[in-house]
């Protein structure tokens, strides 16, 4: 499911996806499921809201692993 993350034009982090979601940019969102509900609940409640996907990730260190980031990831999106 993660596969396209590393050679996708994408983004990583709570800001960046935030701020793609305004301006209508994002394809997908990938969410770990070890983020904190604080940083991620607004971006789950966009996504609905926005009838875009949202895929599921074990964990922050393996969505970073995803995107080619050698740190963790709370978050990502493919863009359009």
């Amino acid at each position: 499911m993660t596969e396209n993350l590393k050679h996708s034009n994408k983004i990583v982090g709570a800001k960046q996806v935030k701020r793609a979601l305004k301006e209508s940019r994002v394809d997908k969102v990938y969410i770990a499921q070890d983020a904190e509900v604080r940083v991620i609940s607004d971006i789950v409640q966009q996504c609905e809201e926005m009838h875009i996907p949202i895929v599921n990730v074990e964990s922050m260190s393996k969505l970073g692993n995803a995107c080619g980031i050698d740190i963790n990831a709370a978050v990502a999106a493919l863009l359009i």
